[in-house]
């Protein structure tokens, strides 16, 4: 996957991956072909806002399904901590992928990760049905992005 230096753009073609989530299981991009999908990328499991973040969406899913839109969570953690902190929070439908290995690869192609943390930013991406980039926002790092703005953004693009 091609690293970049600055975030992805409205318009591009969203780079493909396939990450493990909390389950093991395989969540492939391309499969979600004639779906939306957000990709809520988060710095660090077991933090603060990390954590609220990911309980906004899963408190959420319903009103992201009715949007066509299936939401994922996504950080450089490892699956076993993905696992752990999944059974923490008690999800039983946001899938957390792990970008654990080859390190923040998919981060890296988003334009998304912060060389000085070893982490990916705070940042919500909008994959339209198509596999295009509908829209991004990159938050700061000790901020909780709002789930209504990005629910509101996916109703507009209906």
């Amino acid at each position: 996957m091609a690293e970049r230096t600055k975030p992805i753009a409205v318009g591009e073609t969203a780079p493909d991956f396939s990450l493990r989530d909390q389950d093991a299981n395989k969540f492939t991009l391309s499969d979600m072909m004639g779906k939306q999908v957000l990709l809520s990328f988060h710095p660090l499991a077991w933090t603060g806002f990390c954590t609220l973040q990911m309980l906004s969406i899963e408190v959420n899913y319903e009103n992201f399904t009715a949007q066509n839109t299936v939401p994922v969570g996504i950080s450089v953690d490892s699956l076993p901590t993905k696992e752990a902190w999944a059974r923490d929070m008690k999800l039983k439908d946001l899938k957390i992928l792990s970008d654990f290995w080859p390190n923040a690869a998919v981060i890296k192609s988003y334009g998304l990760f912060r060389d000085k943390h070893g982490t990916a930013q705070r940042a919500n991406v909008i994959v339209d049905a198509k596999g295009k980039v509908a829209w991004v926002k990159v938050y700061e790092v000790l901020s909780l992005p709002d789930v209504n703005e990005v629910l509101a953004v996916l109703k507009q693009s209906k």
